[in-house]
């Protein structure tokens, strides 16, 4: 009777030890931060085969270019990398180097969460459209008024700018851009006859979308790529950028 009543007080005291370890256990329910986000190691050189990179003006505008020669200073410091024969780096998080820092034969990419490259594109397009907003009155706490600088409300709404890539002799992408207008969402026009930049950059990114022919105009709609002017397609396009959902 004694050897049963003793084997019980050690069962119970190992069942009470388990029970404190695993309570001073965390458990990952989800909520925690996953700290940085990590990909496997890449350099890129000046002729790294199968290689895209993206880099953004002071517009908050984005550019392609296929080596960092072509990249300008003002984008050096933080460029996306897509290598197009595989998949690490092609969704979240993303490739980004600083071509402002050679090193080791090479630039050393890094790792980058996706919705922070889209938040420096969004900080840098907000500062630019700044710019244009229109001045209101305010209320001034000591009495009269006073003038600060709104953003519009269709602005705030888009917080993306469209681009279209087309040519003077266009209607067709002049009737894109008087529709944008009319509905309030920022873009630019970029004329691909004058401006071989423009040609390149848009060529690049009809063939990321696996689109390599079609007229003018073609429309980047943050990521979208519209070939010809759809006004049907174009509202699809512009909605679902502005809900957030473009990958």
């Amino acid at each position: 009777m004694r050897g049963l009543l003793k084997a019980g007080v050690v069962a119970l005291l190992v069942a009470l030890m388990s029970l404190i370890g695993a309570c001073g256990q965390k458990v990952d329910d989800g909520t925690q931060p996953t700290g940085t986000p990590s990909l496997p190691a890449l350099t890129i050189q000046e002729d790294t085969p199968n290689m895209l990179l993206t880099w953004v003006d002071s517009h908050g505008d984005t550019h392609s270019a296929l080596k960092p020669s072509e990249v300008p200073e003002e984008g050096k410091p933080l460029v996306r990398v897509v290598i197009s024969d595989r998949e690490e780096g092609t969704r979240d998080p993303l490739y980004v180097v600083d071509l402002t820092k050679p090193g080791g034969g090479g630039f050393a990419a890094r790792a980058m969460a996706r919705r922070e490259w889209e938040g420096v594109i969004a900080k840098k397009r907000e500062a630019y459209l700044g710019q244009f907003a229109p001045k209101t009155a305010v209320p001034n706490p000591t009495g009269g008024a006073s003038t600060a600088p709104t953003t519009s409300s269709a602005q705030t709404a888009a917080g993306f700018v469209v681009v279209i890539y087309g040519a003077e002799w266009c209607k067709p992408c002049h009737q894109a851009a008087d529709y944008l207008k009319s509905k309030g969402v920022p873009f630019v026009m970029k004329d691909v006859d004058e401006d071989r930049t423009a040609a390149a950059e848009m060529s690049a990114k009809l063939e990321k979308a696996g689109r390599r022919g079609g007229a003018i105009p073609v429309i980047d709609v943050k990521g979208q790529i519209l070939v010809g002017y759809n006004r049907s397609e174009l509202d699809r396009a512009v909605a679902k950028a502005s809900s957030g959902t473009v990958l």
